[in-house]
């Protein structure tokens, strides 16, 4: 009796440092990962930009900054109408030819996924990633899983809103939603949707 309760605490006891060493594992793991990432996007130069719709002053904004990076192709997924678009970037004297306008996206995840095949295929390998403020922290997360699994980088520029930062919720479950893209190439954007539409009505 008095062995078999050694034995328990013993096996206790080994099971809670193995659990112990495997998380301070992973938590070093993410730390040199992110460290790397990070200094690899601070090296390598971005061959494109990558605007996210979903407010008009992203646009008006990266009209700006193309104008600064002259010799840069620039993505814009789901922003506004195609009329309008092209006028803000018109009016900054942006040629037609560098701007690829795509509205395949319905959400922040699906900014990412319909393009970086594209962005692959064209030989992009690090992009500006130019999104508002309050949105950079979800655009990150879903760009380090979505734009990484293609080796694609990115240097975040974010636009100036004045709003407070979105809900860390928002920014964990489409970090969720983007690693289901990644193993199974469903974004869960149906069921989002769905959800949004049962809630408004």
């Amino acid at each position: 009796m008095w062995l078999r309760i050694e034995l328990n605490k013993k096996w206790r006891y080994r099971r809670l440092r193995i659990a112990r060493n495997l998380r301070v594992a992973v938590i070093l793991f993410a730390v040199f990962w992110l460290g790397y990432q990070q200094l690899k996007n601070a090296f390598q130069k971005p061959d494109a930009m990558l605007v996210l719709g979903g407010a008009i002053e992203r646009e008006v904004f990266a009209a700006k900054f193309a104008r600064e990076h002259p010799n840069l192709p620039i993505w814009v997924s789901s922003g506004s109408n195609r009329e309008f678009a092209e006028w803000v970037f018109e009016e900054a004297g942006i040629d037609r030819d560098r701007v690829h306008l795509d509205y395949q996206a319905v959400d922040t995840v699906t900014n990412f996924t319909t393009l970086v095949d594209e962005l692959r295929d064209r030989g992009i390998d690090s992009v500006y990633l130019i999104t508002s403020d309050d949105h950079m922290r979800r655009a990150q997360i879903i760009g380090e899983i979505v734009l990484g699994s293609r080796g694609i980088t990115f240097q975040p520029v974010a636009v100036p809103s004045g709003r407070e930062p979105e809900p860390l919720q928002k920014a964990i479950r489409d970090g969720a939603r983007s690693i289901l893209w990644l193993t199974t190439g469903y974004t869960g954007a149906n069921f989002s949707q769905a959800r949004s539409d049962i809630v408004s009505h």
